[in-house]
């Protein structure tokens, strides 16, 4: 590694960032149908606003963060995100849930900035386990997170609001003193378009560099599948199942856990093994497989079951292709391509979660899952079409 400290640094401010936003996860769906009597479908574009948000400034945030450094960006987007949380505790309609999360998704968007960190800290050969340092600590936030969450929840949804805005600040302020800045002083300033989400780079990007436009593709359409459940499960729990707020949050605690595993102490050993395109494509199927399986789980154990198929999964699959990303990507515009990647993996999170509560709503329950399902399928033979046809050479 080439700055072990600062990749430390990364960790825990992510990690107790991401805790804040698990503490939300597992209960926002049951907040916004009990207490705020929220359709299926309106929960949908709840969820979906989010990451809408996050398709828009992703990558403007990324390419900014190649002009001005990771670290104001980083910094100010912690602090808008424990404002949302604040926000979210006073809401009492649609409206009022809608900006909270609509202002989280602006705090949420230095995802891209976060792996660009991690991309100017690591060689190329250990890019893959940094990038999986970043998914452990996503795994971590939803393995506390959400049980938390389910805890707190016991004494109010407004209790569980203020810890989140708590977690966020208090990741804000470790950042603020201890956070150094990624991006050397003699690095190359891009000249950036200021512009919400560049068409034209996307476009380019496309054009000059097929590789990383199908990785993006396979992304996005993995993205998706998985979005499909992103409130549609704790809608799955709470109304075809009886659970609990916290029997709900045991489920997206085993996602994190399984993330953990895999992606802080697994992907390393993996990578030494078997090369990343098959990886890929392994990954693949136990997504498609865990969320066919979740709609028939028959109940926590069953459920749980398929959750943890499917975390296997999507915990292999994210790290990896992220990686493949950043190695074929030029080294001044790190910032702007993974900013990229995840606006339009956003994108897939905003229809993911909209197409998920309105087929629930009127198609049943089995729908959002087996969607997902479907689509992961369709991700997995384009990847072997284009792994078998492409020569990957780094």
């Amino acid at each position: 590694m080439k700055n072990k400290a600062g990749l430390t640094v990364i960790f825990f401010t992510v990690f107790i960032d991401l805790m804040g936003f698990g503490i939300l996860v597992p209960i926002l769906p049951s907040f916004a149908s009990k207490d705020l009597g929220i359709s299926d479908t309106g929960i949908g574009i709840i969820v979906g606003v989010f990451s809408f948000v996050q398709f828009l400034l992703n990558s403007f945030f990324g390419k900014l963060s190649d002009k001005i450094g990771r670290r104001p960006l980083l910094l100010s987007t912690l602090l808008i995100t424990s404002c949302s949380y604040i926000l979210f505790s006073f809401s009492h309609n649609f409206l009022m849930l809608f900006i909270s999360r609509a202002l989280a998704g602006i705090g949420g968007s230095n995802i891209g900035v976060a792996q660009a960190y991690i991309a100017d800290i690591t060689t190329k050969e250990e890019r893959a386990k940094g990038m999986g340092m970043i998914g452990s600590a996503f795994g971590l936030g939803f393995v506390f997170g959400p049980v938390i969450g389910g805890l707190l929840a016991e004494y109010g949804y407004s209790v569980a609001g203020y810890a989140s805005a708590g977690f966020s600040f208090i990741a804000f302020i470790f950042a603020l003193f201890v956070l150094p800045e990624s991006l050397p002083e003699d690095s190359v300033k891009q000249k950036i378009s200021y512009k919400i989400f560049d068409i034209k780079y996307a476009l380019k990007l496309q054009k000059d560099n097929f590789i990383i436009a199908v990785l993006v593709l396979i992304f996005f359409i993995g993205v998706f599948s998985v979005a499909n459940i992103h409130g549609t499960l704790a809608i799955l729990g709470m109304k075809v199942h009886n659970f609990t707020d916290r029997q709900n949050s045991y489920l997206f605690g085993i996602m994190g856990l399984v993330g953990v595993i895999i992606q802080g102490f697994g992907i390393k050993y993996l990578t030494r093994i078997f090369e990343e395109k098959k990886l890929v494509l392994a990954a693949l199927i136990f997504i498609m497989i865990g969320l066919a399986l979740i709609p028939f789980g028959g109940g926590l154990i069953g459920i749980s079951a398929a959750v943890f198929i499917m975390s296997i999964g999507t915990s292999i699959n994210q790290p990896i292709i992220m990686s493949m990303i950043s190695k074929y990507s030029p080294e001044a515009e790190q910032g702007a391509v993974l900013g990229l990647n995840q606006s339009i993996a956003s994108l897939g999170r905003v229809i993911g979660p909209v197409w998920g509560g309105f087929s629930f709503d009127y198609f049943g329950y089995q729908f959002p899952f087996l969607t997902g399902a479907a689509f992961t399928l369709l991700a997995l033979v384009l990847s072997f079409n284009v792994f078998k046809s492409v020569h990957f050479n780094k």
